[in-house]
């Protein structure tokens, strides 16, 4: 399954509503433009050649989910530097106001102050979060963002955490780093990103140790992730079925069809209850709580 019109029917066969999805990217048009100019380039942030295949409007995106049934979504957006969290929140929440199918979603940086733009975004709506350790080059065990995993654990608030080394390693991503963010924190209900890729044992450790630590599936399985350890893909199965693997996708910023991640993940043999956990019951249920 290549072609992303036969999306709804690959979700209609699971009888499902339709597909959620808790990674994907929704910015204010310079930032974006200047993500896509990164890809592009084939610069630090992605390290290979990734041409971006969903380059519409924000109007044209949106109804390309929609015609697939993606019928939960995000807008994650992700702080890179001091002073910019608060107004990328203040977009991204604007946007999930004008669009009933995304989930409310808001950035954070270790500056001062930050632990009041996480609690001014919570007051204004957000239902999740996102940051990116490779991009942003920060330790996650900042002092200063201390009291902002205690409060995401105290409220149940998921936050998405590319913490994986992939594509370009820093002294900060692995799963040592934000494991010991999870030793402090271990109520806090994380998302690793990309299920850490590569280091996927080790995060896959982490969630066996910290029972609200999910991982989703952005890119992985796909011919654009090769390499995905066979001996591991049992713990895999298990943790979707235990609802601890949630669907993911980078749309837009992908180099293949929507359609290919749906298909790498049936390729995987898992059965049916294994697709409707990922696609749809395991990240409903995370934000229910």
């Amino acid at each position: 399954m290549n072609d992303d019109a036969e999306v709804p029917a690959f979700w209609q066969a699971l009888g499902l509503p339709g597909l959620f999805d808790v990674h994907t990217h929704f910015l204010p048009e310079r930032m974006l433009r200047k993500v896509w100019a990164h890809f592009d380039a084939g610069g630090p942030l992605v390290g290979r050649p990734w041409p971006i295949r969903y380059r519409g409007s924000d109007e044209e995106r949106i109804g390309q989910l929609r015609a697939m049934g993606v019928r939960r979504f995000t807008a994650l957006a992700y702080a890179h530097r001091p002073a910019m969290a608060a107004d990328l929140n203040a977009w991204t929440l604007g946007f999930a106001a004008r669009t009933p199918e995304c989930v409310p979603s808001a950035t954070f940086f270790p500056e001062p102050g930050v632990l009041g733009v996480v609690d001014a975004a919570l007051a204004g709506g957000a239902r999740i979060f996102k940051v990116h350790l490779q991009v942003g080059a920060y330790d996650p065990n900042d002092p200063l963002l201390e009291p902002v995993w205690g409060r995401l654990a105290e409220t149940g608030t998921p936050v998405v955490v590319h913490a994986g080394s992939g594509p370009v390693a820093n002294g900060h991503t692995g799963p040592g780093p934000f494991g010991e963010v999870l030793r402090r924190h271990p109520a806090l209900a994380a998302v690793i990103a990309h299920f850490g890729a590569p280091e996927y044992e080790g995060f896959l450790d982490l969630a066996d140790r910290y029972p609200n630590v999910r991982l989703d599936t952005t890119m992985v399985f796909t011919t654009f992730f090769p390499g995905f350890p066979p001996e591991l893909l049992p713990r895999v199965e298990e943790l979707g079925l235990a609802g601890r693997v949630l669907l993911g996708s980078d749309f837009p910023n992908i180099p293949h069809p929507y359609a290919h991640q749906l298909d790498s993940l049936q390729r995987l043999g898992f059965g049916d209850d294994w697709l409707r956990a990922v696609c749809w019951g395991n990240a409903a249920g995370m934000m229910e709580r």
